[in-house]
């Protein structure tokens, strides 16, 4: 983990990488309710950066370990989607920094329900079907865009 001051020099300067999940069960997708900028008061996919000398699939790991309490066990598939960009006006550190990431977006499918998510980013849960997600106000555009495809190749 960075010091804020650190974590701020880094956001205003550089793009983050990180992992967004889209969690499939029942042809429904789990969108937690964000509690901090970026993407404040939407649904956002689960998701976070990838450390500095993490792996991409030990960031997986950590990931939905500290965002669902989830271990891989309950994983019964992981398909990679693609690579995005999101750009924010804003970030955790209002809206005078900016924020850039490079988000590799991965669908993954549970074995079971999930329960005693965590409240850290999210304040609530919901499973939206893949209309709900593209005709919701509530849910980020961002979103939206992972079912529309990769962004890059």
């Amino acid at each position: 983990m960075l010091s804020n001051e650190i974590f701020k020099c880094v956001v205003e300067n550089t793009p983050l990488v990180s992992i967004d999940f889209l969690i499939k069960k029942d042809n429904k997708y789990l969108l937690g309710k964000r509690k901090n900028p970026p993407a404040e008061g939407f649904y956002f996919t689960i998701g976070g950066r990838i450390f500095k000398n993490e792996t991409i699939r030990n960031a997986q790991e950590r990931i939905l370990k500290e965002e669902l309490n989830l271990i891989s066990d309950a994983i019964k598939d992981r398909n990679f989607l693609g690579i995005f960009e999101h750009f924010y006006k804003d970030s955790i550190f209002g809206d005078k920094v900016s924020t850039h990431y490079v988000n590799l977006a991965y669908e993954i499918e549970l074995r079971y329900d999930i329960k005693n998510l965590p409240s850290d980013q999210h304040n609530e849960y919901r499973w939206f079907t893949e209309e709900e997600i593209s005709t919701s106000d509530e849910v980020h555009r961002y979103v939206k865009k992972y079912f529309k495809g990769s962004e890059y190749v």
